[in-house]
């Protein structure tokens, strides 16, 4: 029998189960590390960095938040990304994992454009529920 377990000394080859089946799952790029091993950068269905920190990983280690952000510097400089803290059921730190955040990426104004029935949809349904 296999069983998956991390822990904050997990190495990328620990992680990569997780991260594979998240990047799959998602189709977009996908990091993780553990609190004292640098990890995992997969994009296009493959793993690309088996040796991997970046910044808003990093960040999320030290804050034990979830953040939402454009880096400013890295692999993901000026793209929205999401990462989040990985706990433990007892609230101990053992990674971070983190997404480039497509949906910050939209840009809702030309959707909207593009599509103006979503706006009278929306108004509709608002109508409907009141």
């Amino acid at each position: 029998m296999i069983c998956l377990k991390i822990c904050k000394d997990s190495t990328a080859e620990d992680l990569e189960p997780i991260a594979s089946a998240v990047h799959s799952l998602l189709g977009i790029p996908t990091t993780m590390r553990s609190v004292n091993c640098k990890g995992i950068r997969m994009e296009r269905g493959e793993v690309v960095d088996w040796d991997y920190t970046g910044p808003v990983l990093e960040k999320v280690l030290e804050d034990k938040a979830t953040i939402r952000t454009v880096p400013k510097e890295g692999v993901y400089k000026g793209k929205a990304v999401a990462v989040t803290p990985i706990m433990t059921p007892d609230g101990e730190l053992v990674g971070s994992i983190g997404v480039v955040d497509l949906v910050a990426a939209l840009d809702i104004l030309s959707v909207f454009r593009e599509y103006p029935d979503i706006i009278d949809e929306v108004e509709e349904a608002k109508k409907r529920h009141s």
